[in-house]
């Protein structure tokens, strides 16, 4: 089978990587894909919204089966294109159509399903510009600290969350009259500020049946201690020592199942991944947001534990025959830490020479911001660069492994976050 995956981030890597192992594999197409992903397939410089280029790639290449990764391809219906054309209606797509990934498009959207579904979250309300007024009055009725959203996607930084009413304040200004995330925060959604420690679950659906990938635990800020800015993601832990039997019970009964039903009662056709991004408040799963695809880095983290050809997985999910598959667990501690560019998540320099691939012994480097210059060399290209990924029998050993490879890897500017995993020990 000739397959086609979208993006070029660390999580396109991960899944490449896997889907590069099948024995079910003819040839595998990155769009547009890294300089990690060359390794394991063919790139193609097609933008990940260009579905006219990407028609006619999976033309050219005969391609069965295209695996989305990014959210903004789906919330732009690049699944609703290829149902909606002649010649590509056939191709498996994996990744919601456009309704169903408003669940990740539109954070008022997901609210009122959750609400419409009795799916645990936290208590909220919508405002616009135009009711500016009436949202610093909301801010005044809550306890700080204070959280507020951008309604639609804004590469993982679209969340505030502030200490003092006057902050909180000058954010909402900030967000609906000056744009601060431009047109994601045309809506901003105030909610009740949870406290308790979170986890990120996933699963992949065909629309009826439903199968739990490992879990993990990400790291969002950029400092240590889980201060400053939000990122796209710093690193993640899989598997995550408080989601024991019982609490995971509780999340496919309280969370799971009734959002599978619930895209069902809505008449979505949603074939794909689902993040539940969760956290625990009182021994209750409590969904923060969903994504509509999986979650990076913790992909990074989650995919090397699969230990199915996951490429079978997902043809079964594209054929609505998932319940036919299982999922086997590398019982395995992995974990995953992110380099980045100095200066990220703000303005960062690019095109940094980027050494010591050969010094990374049985760890996994997944690329994210990389690509290729003039000379061959590889050069940073985001402000993610590359995730080290590495197994151990604990997480101690795992992350001994990683920040080993961390030191070893160079280029200028290059900072990683030295803490994770320690706010995990007190549960081990």
């Amino acid at each position: 089978m000739n397959v086609l995956i979208i993006g070029s981030g660390g999580r396109e890597h991960a899944i490449a990587w896997k889907v590069s192992q099948s024995p079910k594999l003819s040839k595998l197409f990155i769009a547009p894909g890294n300089a990690g992903t060359r390794e394991v397939g063919t790139n193609l410089n097609i933008g990940v919204s260009d579905f006219e280029g990407i028609k006619k790639a999976v033309l050219e290449n005969q391609i069965e089966l295209v695996v989305v990764g990014p959210e903004v391809p789906l919330v732009e219906g690049i699944h609703d294109f290829f149902l909606a054309d002649e010649q590509l209606k056939d191709v498996g797509v994996i990744g919601p159509v456009k309704a169903a990934a408003m669940l990740e498009g539109s954070k008022n959207f997901a609210k009122e399903f959750m609400g419409k579904y009795n799916i645990p979250t936290a208590a909220y309300k919508t405002f616009t510009n135009e009711s500016l007024a009436e949202g610093i009055a909301f801010l005044k009725t809550l306890i700080p600290p204070y959280v507020l959203k951008a309604d639609g996607l804004a590469a993982g930084k679209g969340v505030i969350i502030s200490e003092s009413f006057e902050e909180a304040s000058t954010e909402l200004r900030e967000m609906l009259g000056s744009q601060k995330f431009g047109d994601a925060s045309a809506k901003v959604v105030i909610e009740e500020f949870l406290d308790g420690i979170e986890l990120s679950v996933f699963v992949i659906t065909d629309g009826k049946s439903y199968k739990i990938l490992p879990v993990a635990k990400d790291y969002k800020r950029i400092g240590e201690g889980d201060t400053g800015l939000n990122t796209g993601g710093m690193g993640s832990i899989s598997h995550v020592p408080f989601a024991d039997d019982a609490f995971m019970q509780k999340i496919e009964d309280m969370v799971i199942k009734p959002t599978i039903d619930g895209l069902n009662a809505e008449g979505m056709n949603y074939k794909g991944f689902i993040f539940f991004g969760l956290i625990k408040v009182n021994d209750i799963p409590y969904v923060i947001e969903y994504n509509a695809r999986m979650g990076d880095p913790e992909t990074e983290s989650v995919i090397p534990r699969v230990k199915n050809d996951f490429l079978e997985i997902l043809i079964a999910t594209a054929e609505n025959r998932l319940e036919e598959c299982s999922i086997e667990i590398d019982e395995r501690q992995s974990v995953s830490i992110m380099l980045v560019s100095g200066g990220y998540p703000g303005s960062y320099p690019k095109g940094k020479i980027i050494t010591g691939f050969d010094q990374a012994g049985d760890s996994i480097l997944f690329h994210a911001g990389t690509t290729l210059n003039e000379n061959g060399e590889i050069v940073t290209s985001g402000g993610r660069v590359i995730a080290i990924t590495s197994y151990g029998e604990d997480m101690e050993e795992a992350l001994k492994k990683s920040y080993a490879v961390a030191e070893k890897i160079k280029f200028e500017g290059k900072y990683y976050r030295k803490d994770l995993g320690q706010d995990l020990k007190k549960y081990i």
